[in-house]
């Protein structure tokens, strides 16, 4: 979760370093702190609170160094604190390390090295790695580096400097992502290739297990076993516009009114309107595997999850076949039945969420074929998994998810045609929804242009604490999403459930100062949740509904109403969910929120 820059070249280091940070906080933001080599020694500087408070601490010091380290924390062992913050020194202070990951085995260590005399000064696991290198280093600080992390459990993305090997920086990769730029005449290391491109669009991602050694002459990249790598160099076609607001108040709203461009690129040259399929030489790749499989799972944490349950809904209706939605985090700690043909799709917009991972790997290991849907090319996901396909989406800064999610419910229902297709679905009924897929976009857009009034009733109900969001059939995913939005960066306590279960414990909770969002579209359902609404009027409740464009009844029950315009039932999440995202951001902003670093969170989950 945590953010990792290094620079190593001939400009100075401390400007282009806290950019790579500004750049990464969104990634962990609880402290920062830089470690650089000048002609005085080992220069550490780290401050709890955001980049900015480290910027201030530095503004004064002119330091020239051209070669540093530096860090964003997100807290896993020990509280936010100067004395916690990264980077972290050994006994003699002159090896610095930052570190993303857990250290599994880090009070076996530390019991040891206060065996051999360390003295420890923090809470945090990372500080055994400086002390540990500490204990090996003879001049060497990539033989050191290695036979350190040769004795740690766990996951690890790290950097370290030594004051005796001033034009060197060793970094590690085991399960948490890291970067190497390749510039001109210069080096950056990162945990996300935002930090990097400014500087540089050519990149190396490290794999699990490897170092990589950075001097002003290159960089060599190793395993612990001492195997040299041939590095593969990638070119990022992202650019700095990508990543910047572009005149919006956060990356939260920039990026849900960026929704019908992300859509637009998702299914950009994969629809057939002549045969009513999908092209997609990825799954093509895969499709005798797709048409014997008689098992589908979706596995995904979060918004991935939601958007797994939509992709359910989607492919047992068009294709026919069993699928089964599985929490990641929980997916390995049971016993899964899994065979050859049990089809597992990984779902992450990083391609590095942790759990997603594990479950991916215990999947294969059972001998599922396993399939990645993710946004960041060359991420772990895509390079670990049997095939695939690419969401499209662009750069997601915010923490909370947005046009992630409806990229990869539009895949999943792309995903969905190619399937039924092959199983039984007509062309004339694929033609029908890939005709209605194409309208999706420009079907979003009339949605933006109605944010004045969601906002108005984001305004009014600012100050309550409790929130219900209610959908039934496709859109039962869509509440539970709106809801996480609504926790996540407004932090007011909201639950999503099915119509239905509201009779089944939450109706106790509905009075006048209780909220309930229904989406009450016109689709298959829409009879039964007009009696859900009636439940809530009567006992006094707050409704807002999501409608559909043509529904001029649902203003005689509703007391707000937001109106969507109509499509197939199971793309309508794809609609409904806007105004969610919306309402979700206007309330943030209401309460005076940081919308794009909601406390405690962090955009990558990169440790159980």
């Amino acid at each position: 979760m945590c953010g990792i820059v290094g620079y190593i070249g001939k400009e100075q280091a401390l400007p282009i370093l806290l950019e790579g940070l500004k750049r990464l906080e969104y990634r962990g933001y609880d402290s920062a702190g830089v470690a650089a080599i000048t002609s005085d020694g080992l220069m550490i500087e780290k401050k709890k609170g955001r980049v900015s408070q480290l910027e201030s601490l530095l503004a004064g010091n002119r330091v020239d160094t051209t070669i540093g380290i530096a860090h964003t924390r997100w807290a896993t062992h020990g509280v936010p604190s100067d004395e916690n913050a990264h980077p972290h020194l050994d006994c003699a202070g002159k090896i610095a390390v930052i570190h993303n990951g857990i250290i599994e085995n880090y009070l076996t260590l530390k019991a040891y090295l206060k065996g051999k005399g360390h003295t420890f000064r923090t809470d945090t696991d990372t500080e055994i790695l400086a002390h540990l290198i500490e204990e090996y280093y003879d001049g060497d600080l990539l033989e050191a580096t290695r036979i350190a992390l040769s004795e740690v459990e766990g996951t690890y993305g790290l950097a370290v400097l030594a004051l005796d090997s001033p034009r060197e920086i060793v970094a590690a990769r085991n399960g948490s992502p890291l970067v190497v730029g390749d510039g001109d005449g210069e080096y950056l290391i990162a945990s996300d290739v935002a930090a990097l491109l400014r500087h540089t669009n050519r990149v190396v991602y490290l794999q699990d297990g490897e170092l990589v050694h950075i001097t002003d002459e290159g960089f060599v990249i190793t395993t612990l076993a001492r195997e040299t790598i041939e590095p593969s160099i990638q070119e990022i076609s992202w650019n700095l516009e990508m990543i910047e607001k572009g005149g919006f108040a956060h990356f939260m709203l920039k990026e849900i009114f960026e929704q019908p461009v992300s859509l637009r690129n998702a299914v950009r040259g994969r629809l057939d309107f002549a045969d009513g399929t999908v092209r997609s030489s990825s799954l093509n790749q895969c499709r005798d595997i797709l048409r014997r499989a008689d098992r589908i799972i979706l596995s995904g944490c979060g918004t991935s999850w939601h958007a797994s349950l939509i992709g359910e809904y989607m492919i047992e209706e068009l294709a026919r076949v069993p699928v089964e939605v599985e929490y990641a985090s929980e997916f390995r700690y049971r016993s899964p039945v899994i065979d050859e043909k049990t089809v597992f799709f990984s779902i992450s917009q990083s391609g590095e969420t942790a759990d997603t991972l594990a479950a991916m790997r215990e999947a294969k290991r059972k001998g599922a074929t396993v399939l990645g849907i993710c946004n960041v090319v060359g991420s772990t996901i895509a390079r670990e998994s049997d095939g695939g396909i690419y969401i499209h989406a662009g750069p997601e800064i915010g923490v909370a998810s947005t046009k992630a999610f409806t990229s990869q419910v539009v895949v999943l229902g792309l995903i969905a045609v190619f399937l039924g297709r092959m199983r039984g679905l007509s062309a004339d009924r694929g033609k029908q929804i890939v005709q209605a897929i194409d309208r999706l976009p420009e079907q979003v857009e009339r949605i933006l242009e109605t944010r004045d009034s969601i906002k108005e009733i984001a305004h009014r109900f600012a100050d309550r604490s409790n929130f219900l969001f209610l959908g039934r059939g496709y859109n039962f995913p869509v509440a539970l999403e709106g809801a996480l939005k609504m926790k996540e960066i407004s932090y007011i306590h909201a639950e999503g459930y099915p119509a239905a279960e509201m009779k089944h414990g939450p109706i106790a909770l509905i009075d006048e100062n209780m909220p309930v969002v229904f989406i009450a579209i016109k689709d298959s359902v829409y009879g039964k949740i007009m009696s859900n609404i009636e439940e809530v009027k009567s006992r006094r409740g707050i409704v807002i509904a999501l409608a559909s464009e043509s529904d001029g009844e649902i203003g005689n029950r509703a007391d707000y109403v937001i109106k969507v315009p109509e499509t197939l039932d199971f793309l309508t999440p794809l609609l409904t969910v806007i105004p969610l995202q919306l309402l979700a951001y206007y309330m943030a902003v209401a309460r005076g929120c940081d919308v794009d670093k909601p406390r405690n969170l962090a955009k990558s989950v990169t440790v159980e």
